[in-house]
């Protein structure tokens, strides 16, 4: 089949960003075809001292063979473990074992128990989902985790283990990298913690090697992580803070490398977050995937760590990850003016560009739609796309051009930022494709009052900036379709006026976590003469 000239430069300007090792990786993951190693397995390391509870996240496990992932229940039962009819994050997560480490685990222990055995019975070693190298890691870290915690691992599970970690040494996703290959050195580290001997040795320092390679490029100078998602950052602290439990359980010292890193990290969540605890929706992000950045911070402080301080009015810039916090009494303001990731690998971006979330007195006002699944379906497609995010649409396009499940074409990237207290502004050259290359500005300015948001954009094209509101908030408009006012659920008000350019509003959708889609409403402003000005005013 004859692929079309715009087909060929979308794979080109994707693949030209990737690395050496992503491109013979795919070859290497695709031709080999290691066998399992089902020696015996290790003898046990001498039992830890000092593990500490782990993060929780919601429970998943809610019968026998009942569970519930991303919003959706299934039993064994009825589907089995690798049911090609469902989304293959759903059967992903049935072999995370997620479960094990949970809120109320305790009173599942039998469940958990059975369902390790039943899983090592069901799903025959190196066949199937499950021994895809990303649940293997997760799964080997959560069977430690459980058998850290006091529970006995039967002498199959503990034999099962030392095969996941030999077939997990052949299936490293190097074609991946980024937090898949960090999940699997994770596996390995824990692996060699819980075993002794030299096999054992050997899984502990490949982990250790690969992380002493990707914490220094992960692991961003503000703390963020260099993917710039949310969830993934909370993911990736997650990470950080089990490697350091393992490792002093183990009685092993933390690599020195690591210093400072835990911290950074959690100061960068607790500033990306809105006063309501969670996560903002910056590329993919969605709650309940990690643990919610309260656990991880009550993690952090039973590992030693000081309790962090609640972040101060005024303005933090996030200068390497490209995230800014503008905050007063009432009102957190968190911008995006970062670029969509790695270039080899922004696989999580959304078109998002000067997009901005909204609090007032603790609620959310203005939120990007945030991300209710995966794949390569059109409803994917579309809440990657900029016109689901707080920026600018020109020409009905996208900023950087998402396309498939996972994939960025050509890419905007930001310039001419200005930080200057309470105000920020930065352009960004992802429509330069078009013709004029036309580029968006947009200049934020917070007060006591309320926060103005000016855009203009070069060039012939129709443009409309989108403000799209959380579903709680009920928004109306008036006159002219130039000003309007919302109520916020729980009392107060946020009034809104179209200083220049001509306002509606339309029907839009917000998914807050995968599986959910709530009804909401966006603000679409057209640019008059390339020129428009919202100010958002606090009743």
């Amino acid at each position: 089949m004859t692929m079309s000239p715009a087909r060929l430069r979308l794979y080109w300007e994707t693949v030209r960003h990737l690395r050496p090792a992503q491109l013979y990786g795919r070859v290497w993951c695709r031709a080999a075809r290691p066998r399992p190693d089902l020696r015996t397995a290790p003898g046990l390391r001498a039992k830890a001292r000092g593990w500490v509870s782990p993060a929780r996240r919601r429970q998943s496990q809610f019968g026998a063979d009942e569970f519930r992932f991303l919003n959706e229940t299934r039993t064994l039962a009825r589907h089995g473990w690798d049911d090609a009819l469902f989304p293959k994050l759903w059967r992903y997560n049935l072999h995370y074992f997620d479960d094990l480490n949970a809120e109320g685990a305790a009173e599942r222990v039998g469940w958990h128990g059975a369902l390790i055995e039943r899983w090592i019975a069901e799903n025959p070693p190196g066949k199937g989902t499950g021994w895809e190298p990303y649940p293997t890691s997760l799964r080997i870290v959560n069977w430690v985790k459980w058998a850290l915690a006091g529970n006995d691992l039967p002498r199959e599970a503990v034999r099962s283990l030392a095969v996941q970690a030999r077939w997990l040494t052949r299936r490293l996703e190097v074609h991946l990298l980024g937090n898949h290959l960090f999940a699997n050195a994770k596996a390995l580290v824990f692996a060699g913690c819980f075993f002794d001997g030299p096999e054992a040795e050997a899984w502990l320092d490949l982990g250790l090697r690969i992380l002493g390679r990707e914490i220094p490029e992960q692991i961003l100078a503000d703390g963020g992580h260099f993917e710039l998602s949310t969830m993934y950052h909370a993911l990736a602290l997650e990470d950080m803070l089990d490697l350091v439990n393992v490792m002093r359980s183990a009685g092993l010292a933390v690599p020195a490398s690591w210093s400072g890193k835990v911290d950074a990290m959690r100061e960068w969540l607790a500033g990306l977050c809105h006063p309501d605890g969670e996560i903002a929706f910056f590329n993919d992000a969605a709650i309940g995937i990690a643990p919610s950045p309260s656990e991880l911070e009550g993690y952090a402080v039973r590992l030693g760590c000081s309790r962090l301080s609640p972040m101060p009015p005024g303005c933090r810039h996030f200068a390497e990850s490209g995230y800014v916090r503008l905050q007063n009494e009432r009102t957190v303001v968190l911008i995006d003016v970062a670029r969509v990731g790695p270039d080899y690998l922004p696989g999580h971006a959304h078109a998002d560009t000067l997009s901005f979330e909204l609090s007032v007195d603790g609620r959310r006002v203005l939120v990007n739609s945030g991300t209710s699944v995966y794949g390569t379906g059109e409803e994917r497609l579309r809440q990657r796309g900029t016109a689901a995010h707080n920026t600018v649409l020109v020409a009905g396009e996208n900023s950087s051009e998402v396309w498939s499940g996972f994939r960025v074409a050509r890419r905007a990237r930001p310039f001419d930022l200005k930080v200057e207290g309470d105000t920020v502004s930065c352009s960004h050259d992802g429509y330069k494709r078009l013709k004029g290359r036309p580029v968006h500005r947009r200049t934020w300015r917070l007060d006591t009052d309320g926060l103005t948001v000016e855009d203009s954009v070069s060039g012939p094209h129709g443009s409309e900036a989108r403000f799209h509101f959380h579903p709680r908030v009920g928004v109306g408009i008036s006159g002219e379709a130039g000003a309007g006012s919302t109520a916020l659920h729980g009392g107060g008000a946020v009034r809104w006026q179209a200083v220049s350019g001509s306002a509606r509003l339309e029907p839009a959708s917000f998914h807050p976590e995968f599986g959910i889609s709530q009804p909401t409403s966006c603000l679409a402003v057209a640019l008059a003469g390339g020129q428009c000005t919202i100010r958002l005013s606090w009743i």
